[in-house]
Order: structure tokens, then sequence, then C-alpha cells
């Protein structure tokens, strides 16, 4: 801390400020250089409005368009009574002094709105980004327990997403999940939290009793060394075939009057139901076979998640949740009237904990069968209580489809009932809409790893339409796996997460529009300027930034400025398109800049202060990038 306070006091040496900046909460001058503006801003705006500064640093917004201004004042948000906004503004600007950082400000409306002078903020901005590199845009303070002393610790977030079923395709919900949560983990990592990551498997109940019955008719050793998942998949779906007829058969026997008991004491269901018994009794040899399936399937689904620039801390599952931890969360539920039996089942029936609509809507959850099977809520509740045993969380994220948002409101309740509303309370939920029109090139099964190959495939025929900038590619197929794969991620995040959208191959994987191919020319195009420039660091450091004084140039500088505050509304939003948006509006900068601001042949001095401001935008478009999952590509 001591170390970045020096060097930000070195910063501000040069700024002719005649005052020392205040400290205020939430201000964080050395990792966000706009936040040295808002402090300043305040130091003036409460001498000249008599409010208080807790009130007006707050109030100062960022914009999302240059043409208002660079920081915002919303005047109603100062709550000063008596008086108009118009009024308020009028009285405010005539007192405003001369600053060395902002502009004389303008009114418009209800809003004063503030211009940075954009030669100090390049001082202040573009050596900022060089030197921090990878850490620029990044506030490591906001996860800490106490920001100002550090000794004290991170908090810990776990952020559960993906989550498919062993055997089963990886579906789009399941790919939407990985993408959302992945993003969702970067940020919060960014931001100073301890994240721990975990994919909560379907890897239990009665299927994979049938599964284990499939494999001991279908199943190959060899087959499922080299493809685990395909191949447990095309077993089950034989085998379930072969229930579908047994079942079909004593409906016939037993609608002509004949003995079908046969089949129904030693048929398929049966037999499944008394293998997943005897899974859930530890047999020996059961849980062996399980074992391997879920060990290897967990294998292949770790080399396509390093794929999305994906990894897990914790691989947890249904079959992790003890039996015991699902008797007492029972018990509990009983004992404390939050569940009953109804008809033989056990059930939760909220209209008689939460009166009114509140409970009509959270419906009448079945708990336990009349069978005795513990149904999903109560392994849910009992995984829950678990991982807070095991982690001693300060949040906990579920990426799960919107279709699931009664069952997490369900839990979330019940875990409340059950007395643990601290518990309750650090839980969210995140949700996201559907992928609409999702198939494959070679049929309906939609395995990620067929999903990512297909466009792989198209990306690598995009690619070769130009081929002179297909020759200069070191490696063109692995390259088009890059792009397809950033083609995808870009897609599912440029929308908001609740909307639901069309998988569209040829949209997505265009070099033309907001798509994830545009966002890695760009960064290629910062690239290959960097190299032809043939500049060291050391040369680019020293460069006379006060030479930027074109519009396009100056604009640039006020976007990039931005970065750090983008990516602290997106903790808010928790919505990956906040920074999306923000990358595609300074990619459109960046395009729009480059004739006006060439590099070869410009004088010398231009040309350095040139290339120092390209490799900003490269650090932030990179960061950028990076954070939303993607891997950069160079060419």
């Amino acid at each position: 801390m001591a170390a970045t306070e020096s060097s930000l006091a070195e910063t501000l040496k040069g700024l002719s400020l005649t005052t020392p900046l205040p400290k205020y909460p939430n201000s964080y001058p050395d990792v966000n250089p706009v936040d040295i503006y808002r402090a300043h801003l305040t130091s003036i705006l409460t001498e000249v409005t008599g409010v208080d500064a807790a009130i007006v640093y707050p109030a100062l917004q960022w914009t999302q368009t240059l043409e208002k201004g660079d920081l915002v004042l919303p005047i109603p948000a100062l709550r000063v009574k008596g008086k108009k906004p118009d009024e308020l503004a009028a009285e405010w600007l005539a007192k405003f002094p001369e600053s060395p950082l902002v502009h004389k400000p303008t009114s418009t409306g209800t809003f004063l709105q503030f211009f940075f002078k954009v030669d100090k903020l390049a001082e202040l901005l573009i050596p900022s980004i060089l030197k921090k590199q990878k850490s620029f845009g990044l506030n490591p303070y906001l996860g800490l327990k106490d920001p100002h002393d550090t000794s004290k610790g991170q908090k810990r977030i776990l952020i559960e997403f993906s989550s498919p079923n062993i055997a089963k395709p990886f579906h789009a919900g399941h790919l939407r999940s990985t993408i959302i949560g992945g993003f969702l983990a970067n940020i919060y990592e960014g931001a100073g939290w301890d994240v721990v990551r975990v994919n909560y498997l379907g890897d239990w109940g009665k299927q994979y009793g049938l599964l284990a019955l499939g494999f001991e008719k279908y199943g190959s050793e060899e087959a499922l060394q080299v493809d685990p998942i395909n191949h447990l998949f095309e077993i089950y779906v034989k085998i379930s075939k072969d229930l579908a007829i047994e079942k079909e058969e004593i409906v016939q026997l037993e609608s002509e009057g004949k003995d079908a008991s046969h089949l129904k004491n030693e048929g398929l269901d049966e037999q499944a139901r008394r293998y997943f018994k005897a899974m859930t009794e530890n047999d020996e040899k059961a849980i062996a076979l399980w074992a391997r399936f879920r060990d290897l399937s967990i294998t292949r689904y770790k080399q396509t998640y390093a794929r999305l620039n994906i990894h897990f801390d914790d691989y947890s599952g249904e079959s992790q949740v003890p039996q015991e931890r699902m008797d007492f969360a029972a018990k509990k539920m009983a004992e404390m009237g939050v569940s009953e039996v109804s008809e033989g089942a056990v059930i939760v029936d909220f209209s008689k904990h939460y009166p009114g609509k509140a409970g009509k809507s959270l419906e009448r959850p079945i708990i336990k069968k009349k069978d005795g099977t513990a149904l999903y809520l109560t392994r849910d509740i009992s995984e829950m209580m678990r991982r807070d045993d095991k982690y001693h969380f300060d949040h906990m994220i579920y990426v799960v489809a919107s279709q699931q948002d009664l069952h997490l409101k369900q839990l979330f309740k019940i875990i409340e009932l059950m007395g643990y509303p601290e518990l309750a309370a650090k839980c969210q939920h995140i949700n996201f809409g559907l992928v609409l029109g999702m198939s494959t090139r070679r049929g309906t099964v939609k395995f990620l790893d067929d999903i990512l190959r297909d466009v792989g495939e198209k990306m690598h025929e995009v690619m070769q339409k130009n081929q002179a900038k297909y020759e200069q590619v070191e490696d063109p197929l692995a390259t088009a796996d890059i792009l397809g794969i950033s083609s995808v991620m870009v897609q599912d995040m440029s929308g908001k997460r609740i909307n639901n959208y069309t998988f569209n191959m040829e949209a997505m994987t265009s070099f033309e529009g907001d798509t994830g191919p545009y966002l890695q020319y760009a960064h290629a195009r910062l690239c290959s300027i960097t190299r032809r420039a043939g500049l060291t660091p050391e040369e680019v450091a020293k460069a006379n930034l006060s030479l930027l004084t074109e519009v396009h140039a100056q604009d640039l500088i006020r976007v990039i400025s931005q970065y750090p505050d983008v990516v602290q509304n997106t903790l808010k939003t928790l919505e990956p398109a906040t920074i999306l948006t923000y990358l595609f509006k300074m990619t459109h900068a960046l395009s729009s800049s480059y004739d006006h601001l060439r590099i070869v042949g410009s004088a010398r001095e231009l040309m350095l202060a040139r290339m120092a401001l390209y490799d900003a935008a490269r650090v932030v478009l990179n960061n950028g990038m990076r954070l939303l999952g993607l891997t950069p590509v160079e060419r």
C-alpha cells in the first residue's frame, strides 16, 4: 500500500494542484486515475455548493458518451432544498474556480457536465497503464474484508456454474452457465476476492444404475478411454430404448390380461433400481464402476474447459452430499414445522409461512416422495450447509438458467425458515435466458466439443476467404479454434443475460459487426502496429504525451480512461455485456483514428507519443478480453 501511495504522490506532484488531494470513501486514485478527478472535483464542489463531500463524491457519475462530458453531476442528487436545479446550476457555475484538471463546467437540464483537460489526463493515464499492464483496470481493494487493512484478508466467494450431467449432452444451458460463471469468477478475482469455482455435477440417481446395466451390455473399454462422455451417452440412449420397449411389453401383456410380473420384478427398471440401491449402500463393485465413469468424464471435461480458459477448484456433485446431512436437514425441517406430510409425501406449504401472494407464488414443493426418495431440494439444502461449513464463504452465486428461478427462491426461503437467515442472505441466483436454434452440423446431439468443433471449422472457412492474411497466420487451425470459441462466447455475452438469443453461426463468425472475430482482429491489428514500429518499451515510456493534440487522440484517451470505472460498474450489473459494449466502443474509436494518427512516416517524437497511446489501448483491450474469458490473438 505504501509503495502505491508514494508513486501516487509523485504523479500528483506534476499536476499543479494547489491543495493536496483529499481522501474519500470508495476512492482509489492509485488504481483508477479518474478517481483523482473525482476527488479534485469533490474538493471544489463542497466549497462551491456547501454540500457535504459524503454526498458529492458518490453523486459524480461517468458518462456513456463523450459528448456529455467525462463526469456529470445530477444536481437533484445533492438534495439542496428551496431552489430549482437550473438556478443552482447558474449560481454554482459563477462561483466555479479555474482548475488545472478540468475545464469550466457546463450545465444541461438538471446536470452539470465536466470535461477533463486531456493533456493532464494523458500524463496520468498512459504511464499508469504502461506500468501496470495486466493489472490495469482491476481494483484489488474491493475484495478485502477491510479496504484499509490488508492483514484482515480477502472476502471469499463461491460461484457454482456449468454443472453438466455425467453421460448426458452438455447442452446450451450448460454452455451459457459456463461462459457467464467463468466471467463472474474472473471479475471477482480481479476485484481481490478469494474465488472458489464449484462444478456441481449431476452424477447420482437411478439413471446411473441403468447406465451400469447398459455398459455391461453395450460398453467397450477402449471407447470409454478414448471418449468417455460420448460413449456413455451412446450407451445410455441404447439402454433407455431397451427400457422403453420393455415398458411397452408390460402394457401390452397387461392389456391382454397376461402376467407381466417377471418383467416388473426382473426387468431393466427393477434391475436399475437395485443397482442404484447398491450404490447408495456403498457396494464396492457398483461404486467402483460409477466412480470410473465420473472420473473419466471429469478428465474429459477439464480438457474442454481449458479451451474456454476455465478451471474449477471443486468438482462437487449430487453424489457428494452425505446421507447423514440429508437426514439432518429433513429432521430439522420437520421439527421446526417447515415441512409437513401430505398424502404420504413430505412437502413445504409456503402459504402457511408467508401470507398472501408471496406464499402462493412459492407453491408447495415436494421434499420427499411417498417411496422415501429425497428430491433435489433436500439435496441442495444439505449441500449449501456443507459448503458453508467447509468454506465459510462471504457470498455464494448460483449461475443457473431462469427456468430454475422458482426452485432457487424455494431453496433460499427454506434455508431462512430453518433458522439460517444469514446463510440465505449470502446466496444469490444469477439467471439467464435460453439459446434458441442450436444444433450441430452432424445431427442434433449438442455436446460442447461438437459445438466448438463446428464453429472452429466454420471460422477456418471464413479465414481462407482472405488468402493473403491467411498465409501470414502461423498456425491457422489453432487460430481458427480460438476465433471460433471467441465467436461463441461473444455472441453469448452480447445481450443482457436474461434475454434469449438465437445461435447464429453465420453472424457470429463474421469479421463485420460487433462479433468475437472483430474484437480479435482489433487486438491483432494493435499487436501488428507494435511489431512494425519496432520500438522498445523504454523508448515508448519517454514519449512526450503533450503532442497528442488531435481530436481522435484526445477522444481515444478519454474512452480508455473509463475502463476502471466500467470494470467497477460491472461488479454491480454482473453483466458481461457491460464490459463487451465498452470494448466495442473503444475499438470503434480506434478504427476511426488509424488514418489520422499514423505511426509509420511520422516525425520520431510524434511516433513515440502515438505508439504510447496505441500500446495503452492494446493493454486495455487485452485486459478486457481476458476478463471476459477470451484468448487474445496477436496475428
